[in-house]
This record gives structure tokens, C-alpha cells and sequence, in this order.
């Protein structure tokens, strides 16, 4: 065991998310949504970024830094091909300004076709979409340093911009990327301050069952320590639980929930593979049980892949807030 695997692991940090759309209550809710977040105990507040029934984040992110104290506030993750990274790194900079240091900016490719579609915005190839976020993560790391940035790319060029406002967190505040395949993966370990370790997916944007299993997951892990390098140890990886049950019978959920997968249910996961129960119930995107029952299952998660920093779905706020008052500080 190397020195880094033995050092005291990173504490847990829990992170709330909201879309504004019909089932959250509306935009109109959305701000208290984040606020009932922040009296919950959560870390953060993530909004995701799609062109269908949801908030425009930017604009929200802008509310609640002036509708929130001490919750950090950010994107799960931006799609890179609907914003300009220069124009982004100026919203970005002004809202941690705003907030007071609070911003967590999470960016991806972009993976919805559809949306691309409808919006009449180019949706490039995952090679092509993958090189782009490379330069953006790149002109961002400058822009949001309030540093000067001259890029020559494929795909941007920045000539002699300088980033204002200067953001209150330094050196920048930290950025955030998702993704579940290899070349994702390697490209957050090289630029990410917190990579979001998500199950891969197939060709229509469904998840793989096969890649929900701890040992998957751990193994998407190990390609991340292996890309970053000396870099890994400064990294804080994240994960959305997705299934949130309370329960006094977890290996009965658990047959349950093998059961819906048989019969195609949720609809947007590829069964790929055929799962045990114990498979299902050490995933660490299922959580099943009490809540000391989940509050163990986080720990393990913990203990074998060092992600620390848990997401939940904005519909399952409440149901898991009992959790974090287990692990808190921890």
C-alpha cells in the first residue's frame, strides 16, 4: 500500500440538485428549492443544463447567489457546445463574485442529440465533442484566473482577452467534469478539480447496467489515478446515487428492483448484464436500506474507490437528508 492509500481519506460532502421544472414546483419554486437544500445540510446545489423543462442555469445561478448563504452553488454538468468558453468564463466569474466564493462549474461534451437537434445547434462527433471541451477546459483555466489568455486551437481562438471579474476563490474556482468512458475520464483526470465518475453509456445515451457494480466502478477509478498521475491525490471525485429506498428489507428492494430491470423498467438503462442481489446492493448508485443501513454503504464506497462527494436527485432531497446527519463529518 503506497503512502497515498493509507493517508486519512477525504471527508464526505453531499450535494443537492434542482431543474425548476413541473414536478419540482416550477421556477418559480427553484429558489426555494435551493434554500430548503442549504437548511437540509447539503454541501452544494447542482443544476443540471438541458434545453427541455428546466431553468436556464446560468441565469438561475445568478439568483441563488444572492438567495443563498453558505451552500455552494454550481452546474452538473454545463454542455459545452451551447456556450462560447469566453463568454462563459465571464458568468462564471461574475456569479462566484456574487455568491462570495461559492461557485462549483461543472462542465461536459454535451450528450443529448436531441436537444442539439431541436435547438439547431451542431452536434459534432464524441471525438470532435471531446476535443472541444479540451480547449474550453483549457481557455476556462486561464480566463478564470483572471489572467490574460492568448489560444490558438482547432476549434477556439482567443486573442488578448483578459478575465473579469476576478473571482473571489483562488487560484479560480474549481471545475468539475463528468463522464463515465475512458477518454472522458483521462481528460477530467488532466483538468478537473472534481471529476464526477459516472456509469458509461451507450450509443442513445442509455446507462449500462454493467457499469453500476462496484467493481466497475472502482475500476473506472483506477483510469483515472493512472491518467492523473501526482495529480490524483488533489482530485475529489463525486457520483449521483440515482435510486434512493428507505427500507427495513434491503435484499427484498433489491429483488424488486431486479425484477422492474426484467420487465424494462427504468426505461433508460441498457440491461447489459444480469445482476445479483448483491450486486445491486453494493452498487454505489443504488442506495438501499436504513438509514444507518445507506450510511454503511457510503462508508464502503468510500473505503474502496475514494470518491467522497455524494450527489442526490433533486426529487430524493428530503428522503436522504437523514443520511448526511449519520455521516456528517465524517
Amino acid at each position: 500500500m503506497s503512502s497515498a492509500d493509507a493517508a486519512a481519506p477525504r471527508k464526505f460532502r453531499f450535494a443537492a440538485g434542482g431543474e425548476g421544472n413541473s414536478e419540482e414546483g416550477g421556477a418559480r419554486r427553484f429558489v426555494k428549492l435551493a434554500q430548503k437544500a442549504e437548511e437540509l445540510g447539503y454541501d452544494s446545489f447542482m443544476i443540471p443544463d438541458h434545453l427541455g423543462n428546466q431553468v436556464g442555469p446560468i441565469a438561475a445561478l445568478g439568483a441563488l447567489a444572492v438567495a443563498t448563504d453558505k451552500i455552494r452553488i454550481g452546474t452538473a454538468v454545463l454542455a459545452n457546445g451551447f456556450r462560447h468558453p469566453a463568454v462563459l468564463a465571464k458568468d462564471a466569474a461574475t456569479i462566484d463574485v456574487l455568491s462570495g466564493g461559492r461557485l462549483e462549474l461543472g462542465i461536459g461534451a454535451g450528450w443529448m442529440k436531441e436537444e442539439f437537434d431541436k435547438g439547431g445547434i451542431a452536434y459534432d462527433s464524441p471525438g470532435v465533442r471531446i476535443a472541444k471541451l479540451e480547449e474550453t477546459l483549457q481557455i476556462l483555466d486561464t480566463l478564470l484566473r483572471g489572467q490574460e489568455c492568448n489560444f490558438q486551437g482547432e476549434y477556439f481562438q482567443i486573442n488578448g482577452l483578459k478575465g473579469s471579474p476576478r473571482p473571489r476563490q483562488g487560484p479560480r474556482p474549481p471545475i468539475a467534469v463528468g463522464g463515465g468512458g475512458p477518454k472522458m475520464l483521462a481528460l477530467a483526470a488532466k483538468y478537473a478539480d472534481i471529476i464526477s465518475v459516472a456509469a458509461p453509456s451507450n450509443k442513445e445515451g442509455k446507462m449500462l447496467l454493467s457499469g453500476i457494480t462496484m467493481e466497475a466502478t472502482a475500476a473506472r477509478v483506477e483510469k483515472i489515478r493512472e491518467a492523473a498521475g501526482d495529480r490524483f491525490d488533489d482530485i475529489e471525485l463525486n457520483w449521483t446515487i440515482t435510486a434512493i429506498m428507505p427500507t427495513d428489507d434491503r435484499e427484498a428492494m433489491a429483488e424488486m428492483a431486479l425484477a422492474a430491470l426484467d420487465n424494462g423498467y427504468p426505461p433508460n438503462i441498457e440491461v447489459d448484464v444480469k445482476l445479483s442481489v448483491e450486486d445491486i446492493l453494493n452498487s454505489p448508485y443504488l442506495a438501499f436500506g436504513t438509514y444507518e443501513e445507506i450510511a454503511d454503504q457510503i462508508r464502503a464506497v468510500r473505503a474502496r474507490t475514494s470518491m467522497s462527494y455524494v450527489g442526490i436527485f433533486p426529487t430524493q432531497m428530503e428522503a436522504f437528508a437523514p443520511v448526511i446527519a449519520e455521516l456528517r463529518g465524517e
